[in-house]
């Protein structure tokens, strides 16, 4: 068996794919910390609560776009982070990050973009940019969602620091495994 653990030797789904033939039970799970439409204009003591409380110790940090400031990144891109920018970020964060990205983590398509326009059909849009994910992740509505469609989970976040139309502030934690779940996660105020 070798390197059956080591982290270097197989990617996560190679691995659960030896231990199921092998007839080994074991729940290896990736979790995703889901950020968008924070609108800070620096790192604040919010945020750092927010990623202390609710996002601390995931293995990977997302940021669906409306992030605002350049130096918000920098202090995210300190874990592994992925991030986009929004319609509200301006040309230094645009330069930093992409409008979209498609990841493939954990043998799982992710989508990973803001959006933009109206609420109304924003779904249809962004999943437009993404016809083979199995997950599309993104922001711009400032509404929580967690649902599947057509065989793929659509979820935003809803927004950790912004103006929320529904009084809530939210986060997000995506699992992935074998199957993906997303768990939208309440935050209390300051």
């Amino acid at each position: 068996m070798g390197c059956l653990f080591h982290q270097d030797c197989y990617t996560r789904r190679q691995l659960r794919e030896r231990l199921k033939r092998e007839g080994i039970r074991h729940e290896m799970t990736m979790k995703i910390g889901v950020l968008s439409d924070t609108h800070l204009h620096g790192v604040t003591p919010s945020l750092r609560r927010i990623l202390h409380e609710h996002l601390a110790g995931l293995d990977v940090l997302f940021h669906a776009g409306d992030v605002v400031s350049a130096d918000v990144v920098r202090f995210l891109d300190q874990e592994v982070f992925y991030g986009v920018s929004g319609n509200m970020d301006p040309p230094e964060v645009r330069e930093m990050l992409p409008p979209f990205r498609l990841l493939e983590l954990d043998g799982w398509r992710i989508g990973l973009t803001h959006g933009g326009g109206g609420v109304a059909d924003l779904e249809e849009r962004v999943a437009g940019l993404f016809p083979d994910a199995d997950v599309i992740v993104y922001g711009h509505s400032h509404i929580p969602a967690n649902h599947v469609r057509s065989g793929v989970l659509f979820f935003n976040p809803g927004t950790a620091t912004g103006y929320s139309r529904e009084g809530r502030h939210t986060v997000g934690v995506l699992e992935l495994g074998e199957t993906v779940e997303g768990h939208i996660v309440e935050i209390g105020e300051d």
